[in-house]
């Protein structure tokens, strides 16, 4: 970079009034580059330091080349741009290249990242990196169980996960640690950071004022490696937070309410930026949950200036030294410049924000509580409850379940408690040793609950669950972020609905969807009428936390002694071979291997479940291709017609057959395809059973770069309309690819039978991503870059 950087010529940036010369900026950039802060980002990281002295000169570089107040998510952003002298900004055009802080990753998403990184050649990580095993830990009977049956279970995949980490120099979080997103926020996460996660939820750190954005496992890999990370730069959303949260409402309404406003696509492209005066009526978990579930709105992350609910988290997890630094910068870097620029501004006041319970099948059909009852009735959800669940990595904070217990205490001193299973997910080893400690486990236990393993569990569809046969309609309320079809419990007629944890509480104890605690009663057990009090809990526990059993391991000073093995028999791991070149030439007469019909996510593309197991092979897992995606021609899910021999069969299958046939496909898709999780394997499987590109109206962030990262190309109908032209026995033809450049269309041919129309196509490909194109993958250009 500094050569790159001193050959650059002395040209003069003239920015309204003011005129720098490149070669003070790079003077000044470079002075910026030796940190004097000794404060240590964790203290797992104790020899790699925070780094708002080299961010806050970066930053000048920018500011003195934009020369106009900035927002936090700019600041925070720019300040870790690879080159802030030469680099273009320009919200929702440039594309950036940043130095990311961190990269984490769950143990799901982990293998495969780890594994293209093995296949790197490169002997250590670049960054501070860690694993975090919470995804393969299915929910049964309790937690001791559970988490002793996923040990035994998935025993090969954690000694890989393990042994790669202290080959390559990860931390190592085993199984029962917790969520991956509370162990960043309790450990990680701190104001100004910028870290990438292979996991959509990673905005969790917002709430400690960082910027931590969804990547797949190719993104982790370049950072890893020490190549700067890219990032389109996203617009910026306001939400302007007045009054003061009190009562039932909770943190959690306020995404609930953002979501139902901006959709599940009217974030894409944009960092969700809260402020105003109602933000420090926040705690900083419950900014944590709503940075958490903008990964449902398409938001490229979410995150809340620096204040001192963040600096008592600090100091009551052991990061008073962080919690002083960062008020050292509050002004300069972490909190937005005043008369900044918004993109949008969404207004909303807590005084007057009603609870919201959303769903079901998608996470922004929002229903005030006021209105729950009516809505229901009126659609025809099932209105009695089966199992209320709390937890999971959107709420499962120290201050969430001391508010939820409060609530059971309250039925249980009128002699009821839950009328329904009631599961609690704590969020991590700490939580669940603190609430241990301080009797809230014994609150639940005695209100008929289950506290379960410290994962994610039914979240994401670890749920062994007993009570309903597939196909029966039925109701549950969660407190998590997310509830599109079967992703809980793999049956597509449970109707899920996502609240605050305080309300599926409530609900639970009446059992039905038309019970509003704010303005109904319950009949205690002596036969008299009550209302539930208000919840109430503690932000932080009064005595501290407790860390609870020690779940991390530190890897050693150098793995050239550790060994990693793959076995090929293995059902579970499997070393990957790299995808072919694109051979110069038009694709030509593409097959249509599926028209997929309405909302297509990536748990309809790759499903989790059952399927996680297989997360480390590709080969295995790629047999749950499309199987959740609805064809338009028949409106079924996993049959298609193979249009090579007339038989029909599942998604997977046919591709196979295919592949063994050397007929290319592309797949077609309607909006905002591949919401929902950053799973690279919903990329990584279509290009395995032999794709070559995705059409559709219009994608979400993460998996169209996905899609582009595994040298598939990503494109959208130029005019949506175009979607109807396109049949299920269509020839698809992709015409001058030898001219792909950015912002050129691509030629596209249809053929039905004797006709044939022309259309275009649009891309957002880069000069950086047609070169992914044309070496069949970003891993296979990084070689060969390498080996120049």
């Amino acid at each position: 970079m500094a050569a790159r950087l001193m050959s650059a010529q002395a040209q003069v940036c003239r920015l309204g009034k003011n005129v720098v010369s490149e070669a003070a900026m790079v003077r000044q950039f470079h002075a910026s580059c030796y940190s004097a802060s000794k404060v240590a980002l964790s203290k797992f990281d104790s020899d790699v330091f925070l780094p708002y002295e080299k961010l806050n000169k970066r930053l000048d570089v920018v500011r003195s080349r934009l020369n106009r107040p900035l927002t936090l998510s700019e600041k925070v952003l720019y300040s870790h741009l690879d080159d802030p002298v030469n680099q273009d900004i320009e919200r929702g055009t440039s594309y950036l290249r940043l130095r990311p802080d961190r990269v984490a990753m769950q143990d799901a998403t982990a293998q495969m990242a780890l594994l293209q990184f093995i296949s790197s050649g490169l002997k250590r990580v670049a960054v501070p990196s860690t694993v975090h095993c919470d995804h393969l830990i299915e929910a049964q009977i309790g937690g001791v169980k559970d988490l002793a049956r996923a040990k035994d279970l998935n025993r090969e995949v954690y000694d890989f996960l393990a042994s790669t980490c202290a080959k390559y120099g990860l931390g190592f979080w085993k199984p029962g640690s917790g969520i991956i997103h509370q162990i960043i926020l309790e450990n990680y996460a701190f104001p100004g950071l910028l870290m990438i996660g292979t996991d959509s939820h990673t905005p969790n750190g917002g709430g400690l004022g960082g910027l931590c954005i969804g990547v797949g496992g190719a993104d982790a890999v370049d950072v890893m490696a020490d190549i700067p990370w890219e990032l389109k730069c996203p617009k910026v959303i306001g939400v302007n937070l007045t009054g003061k949260i009190s009562g039932w409402t909770s943190p959690k309404d306020v995404i609930l309410k953002v979501a139902d406003i901006l959709t599940v696509k009217g974030g894409t492209g944009a960092i969700i930026e809260y402020h105003g005066k109602g933000v420090d009526s926040i705690s900083c978990t419950g900014m944590a949950t709503i940075c958490n579930m903008g990964a449902e709105i398409g938001a490229t992350t979410s995150l809340f200036p620096f204040n001192n609910r963040m600096a008592d988290y600090l100091k009551c997890t052991g990061r008073g030294g962080i919690a002083a630094e960062a008020q050292k910068f509050q002004s300069k870097i972490l909190t937005a410049d005043k008369n900044c620029e918004y993109d949008e501004v969404i207004e909303i006041n807590l005084d007057t924000l009603e609870p919201h319970v959303n769903g079901p099948f998608t996470p922004d059909l929002g229903h005030p509580i006021s209105k729950l009852a009516e809505n229901s009735k009126k659609n025809g959800y099932p209105m009695d409850i089966r199992v209320g669940l709390i937890g999971s990595c959107t709420n499962s904070s120290y201050e969430d379940m001391g508010r939820c217990a409060s609530i059971a205490k309250d039925a249980m001193a009128h002699g009821i408690k839950s009328k329904i299973p009631f599961n609690v997910t704590p969020g991590s080893e700490q939580i669940r040793a603190t609430i241990e400690r301080d009797g809230i486990s014994e609150v639940f236990d005695k209100f008929g609950g289950t506290v379960l393993a410290n994962a994610c569990g039914p979240c994401i569809g670890q749920w062994d669950r007993q009570d309903v046969k597939k196909g029966d309609k039925n109701t549950i309320v969660t407190s998590y972020n997310r509830n599109f079809t079967g992703r809980n419990d793999a049956n597509p007629a449970t109707h899920c609905f996502v609240t605050s944890p305080e309300l599926v509480t409530a609900l639970s104890i009446a059992g039905r969807l038309d019970f509003n605690p704010l303005t109904d009663e319950l009949t205690g057990s002596d036969g008299k009428k009550f209302k539930l009090k208000a919840p109430f809990g503690d932000e932080l526990p009064a005595k501290g936390f407790d860390p609870g059993q020690d779940t991390y391991t530190a890897p050693p000073t150098t793995g050239d002694k550790v060994s990693v093995a793959v076995d090929p028999k293995s059902s579970r791991l499997q070393l990957l071979e790299p995808f072919d070149k694109w051979n110069g030439s038009d694709l030509t007469d593409l097959t249509v291997l599926i028209k997929v019909k309405g909302k297509c996510t990536t748990d309809h593309i790759s499903a989790a479940g059952p399927w996680l197991k297989y997360r480390g092979h590709l080969d295995n897992i790629s047999n749950n291709m499309f199987i959740g995606a609805t064809n338009s021609e028949n409106n079924e899910m996993n049959n298609i017609k193979n249009q090579r021999n007339g038989s029909w069969g599942g998604v997977p299958d046919v591709a196979r057959d295919y592949k063994a046939n050397n007929v290319k496909w592309v797949a077609v898709g309607d909006e905002n395809y591949g919401e929902g999780s950053s799973r690279e394997h919903a990329a990584l499987e279509p290009r395995h059973l032999g794709g070559r590109a995705i059409i559709v109206k219009s994608f979400a962030r993460i998996h169209e770069t996905n899609l582009k990262k595994q040298g598939l190309l990503p494109l959208t109908f130029a005019n949506a309309a175009d979607y109807d032209k396109i049949q299920p026995t269509s020839k698809i033809s992709l015409l001058n690819l030898k001219g792909l450049a950015p912002g050129k269309p691509v030629d596209c041919e249809i053929k039905n039978g004797d006709k044939v129309e022309k259309i275009k196509l649009n891309h957002t490909l880069n000069d950086l991503q047609i070169g992914w194109f044309k070496a069949g993958s970003a891993l296979n250009r990084m070689k060969e870059l390498a080996a120049q």
